[in-house]
């Protein structure tokens, strides 16, 4: 990008004044790194900013406010959809090393952040231990998030991230050494590329928390495999965050207002062709019943049954068997009432369910789909006195 060459310095061997902020970066294809750089340029076009990233540095003429600072990265990992434990490492090695006082973890194709956005990132990053990205998303878009991640990290932890698993995050000093803290404990059982949750971290150490709108973004997707087990891995490990903080979130808490008015997704355009998603459900409801009744109590067992027998034309999932089927799921994941693995599987098709209802019944945008993934959210947190009884009483609602 020769235009903005001028604007960027690569640090010298010897050492550079720290700078209050550090940018993080991913590894990203050449090309992509150049634009990157770019955008990072024009979102500090007057300020001290030092730039890492793990590739090799493009040639860069001196006079900007950027210095680049490639790096080897103190523990490899092979994960380029999400940030993982090792990012978090690598992080506070580099933090520590700068003497930055809060940083930017930019996740994979960060070169597609405009420079506002990156902008509105550091700008809270030096006053909010985390600020978490807030994507402007399609309406068939992110439904995993919406159905599952935002609702229970809203309703047990009481925070309001919209994508409480972002993939770019500000962080303060205190904030990426606790994140360090957990990383370590997987890097010591060799699990580099376990998923950290940045939001229930901070809810639970007090720390405050903010948002940022940072527009549309290119978000990277896993290179193979299938839905079943992208699910699987993410609601395995939101599970286990959940069982890991049951203390904290047990105790009675108002979830957190947003600080700011933020912009609803994007209205859907079309109606989408759900019939597959369907189609998996009704063939589920005959294989997979008899696990379903080893989790679900008899209240959600008929829902299901009323959902399996009702037309395509009127498929609707309410949003309260959904947030029940949910949070028995995770408490049949603590209890390990069936093998992790099958129980994890036995979620994927009625989260086919849940989004083919979503998308059927926001498809006119009565209504929009923000509204109803708030209303959705609204009913996790309006059954989460039964998510409690539960979890200390797992058997008194059982058959």
């Amino acid at each position: 990008m020769a235009s903005t060459q001028a604007n960027l310095d690569v640090a010298p061997e010897v050492a550079a004044p720290a700078s209050s902020l550090l940018v993080s970066l991913t590894s990203l294809p050449q090309g992509a790194l150049e634009t990157a750089l770019a955008n990072l340029a024009l979102a500090f076009p007057a300020q001290t900013v030092l730039v890492a990233t793990p590739d090799a540095v493009p040639g860069i003429s001196s006079g900007g406010p950027l210095r680049l600072v490639q790096y080897a990265p103190q523990v490899a990992s092979s994960a380029s959809w999400l940030l993982t434990a090792a990012d978090f490492l690598n992080t506070l090695k580099l933090v520590e090393e700068q003497q930055a006082a809060a940083c930017l973890l930019l996740g994979p194709e960060s070169h597609t952040l405009q420079p506002e956005a990156i902008r509105a990132l550091a700008t809270s990053a030096l006053t909010f231990d985390l600020t978490v990205a807030r994507y402007t998303l399609g309406p068939h878009e992110g439904l995993v998030n919406s159905a599952i991640l935002f609702p229970v990290t809203r309703a047990l932890f009481g925070t309001r991230p919209r994508f409480p698993l972002a993939i770019d995050l500000g962080l303060s000093l205190r904030m990426v050494t606790r994140m360090a803290s957990v990383a370590q404990k997987f890097i010591g059982t060799n699990q580099p590329e376990a998923l950290l949750w940045p939001v229930s971290e901070a809810a639970a150490a007090g720390y405050s928390i903010s948002e940022a709108d940072i527009g549309p973004r290119a978000i990277p997707h896993a290179a193979a495999g299938d839905l079943n087990s992208q699910l699987a891995l993410i609601t395995g490990s939101l599970f286990a965050e959940v069982d890991a903080k049951a203390s904290f979130w047990q105790r009675a808490r108002t979830p957190l207002p947003l600080r700011q008015p933020l912009p609803p997704l994007s209205a859907a355009e079309s109606a989408p062709d759900v019939s597959s998603m369907i189609e998996t459900f009704r063939l589920a409801y005959a294989n997979l019943h008899d696990i379903w009744a080893l989790v679900l109590p008899p209240n959600s067992l008929l829902g299901l049954k009323k959902l399996h027998a009702s037309p395509a034309t009127s498929f609707r999932m309410p949003d309260e068997l959904w947030t029940r089927i949910v949070y028995d799921f995770i408490l049949a994941y603590r209890l390990r009432t069936i093998n992790r693995g099958h129980l994890l599987g036995a979620l994927t098709p009625l989260y086919l369910a849940w989004a083919a209802s979503h998308l059927m019944l926001t498809a006119s945008n009565t209504p929009t789909p923000e509204q109803h993934i708030q209303e959705q959210a609204a009913a996790f947190e309006i059954s989460k006195p039964y998510f409690v009884s539960r979890w200390r009483w797992p058997d008194r609602f059982n058959p």
